[in-house]
């Protein structure tokens, strides 16, 4: 939940770098200090063999194809929105992983949450609820090689390298965007603050989780990632909510405390390696 508080405030802030350094310059600047942060706290070790660098590479590429594609989204449509359905990706993961009727119930109490937070008065921009149906894909994948990954690596040494490996894919189409501009010292040092609220944190928890729970639980309790994002764009962008949205934000809350309180600790996800 921290993870999910800190990626939510860090998107919000990094939405008003947009007008300087524009979406793909953020998301650079995002990956690029991340990556340079989680190299230098695990160093980790180059040698691996070919599964886990297979591994590696794929949650690094869903990492930045998610991050490019969001940051679109929130160059269109209002934050709250674009991660609603940004959500159906994991909301499809913990439907097909689901294994009780149960589970089914609150996955669909998190899909009305979704449904109802999406409507936003005047409409979505098409363009943008594209690029946040194509980060909910990248959500999904990133779910899957994240359970991956955690159990063919341990600490944060996959983590550290995935995040180099999505940088590079980033960092030069975000040059090619901002030009000098992502130069500029106060703005390579909102996107450090950036990179540490939507990346280092989160994700560092979030693989940690994932090493502890199956993907159908963690995809439930993601289910907060709308209401998180509707709040955070209200607190720091000024977006307001509508009355449909504050009843998502009841939906999707409700979801995610019965998942966790109907769930029974699971035997199935292994522990993580030893060192």
């Amino acid at each position: 939940m921290v993870g999910v508080v800190s990626v939510q405030v860090g998107a919000a802030f990094a939405k008003q770098l947009f007008a300087e350094a524009g979406a793909s310059g953020v998301v650079a600047m995002r990956l690029f200090f991340a990556a340079v942060i989680l190299l230098v706290v695990y160093r980790p070790a180059l040698r691996a063999d070919w599964r886990t660098l297979r591994v590696i590479a794929g949650y690094g590429a869903v990492l930045a194809g998610m991050n490019a594609c969001i940051y679109q989204s929130f160059e269109r449509i209002p934050l709250g929105a674009a991660v609603t359905i940004e959500f159906l990706g994991p909301l499809v993961v913990a439907l097909i992983g689901s294994r009780r009727k149960l589970d089914v119930l609150w996955a669909v109490l998190a899909g009305l949450g979704v449904f109802l937070l999406s409507r936003v008065e005047g409409g979505l921009d098409w363009v943008g609820v594209l690029f946040a149906l194509a980060a909910g894909a990248c959500w999904a994948g990133y779910i899957i090689f994240g359970a991956k990954l955690g159990s063919r690596t341990t600490g944060g040494s996959g983590l550290a390298l995935a995040m180099a490996f999505g940088a590079l894919l980033a960092t030069p189409i975000g040059v090619a965007e901002a030009g000098a501009a992502l130069f500029s010292p106060w703005v390579l040092v909102a996107g450090f603050v950036v990179a540490l609220m939507s990346s280092v944190i989160p994700y560092s928890l979030e693989l940690e989780a994932l090493r502890r729970m199956p993907p159908r639980v963690f995809g439930i309790l993601m289910s907060t990632e709308p209401a998180v994002a509707a709040l955070a764009g209200l607190l720091v962008l000024h977006e307001l909510l509508t009355g449909w949205q504050w009843l998502a934000i009841c939906c999707v809350v409700i979801a995610s405390v019965g998942s966790v309180a109907s769930t029974e600790k699971p035997e199935e996800s292994a522990d993580p390696p030893s060192n």
